[in-house]
């Protein structure tokens, strides 16, 4: 029994570099260029996530 029937096809997320080796391997690949919010950044993630709380009490 295989897990995966069928053409496998991938989203991949973050580091392009994972869908390079799959493309490689003849994969079909979707790459997300994703970052976290701030560059990972906690202090700059928590202002940012104020002034969207800020916003949405406005609106």
């Amino acid at each position: 029994m295989s897990l995966i029937e069928g053409p496998l096809r991938v989203v991949n997320v973050g580091l392009e570099l994972f869908a390079k080796e799959l493309r490689a391997e003849g994969v079909e690949v979707v790459h997300v260029d994703w970052r976290p919010p701030a560059g990972g950044n906690p202090r700059l993630a928590g202002l940012l996530e104020r002034l969207e709380e800020l916003d949405q009490q406005e609106g």
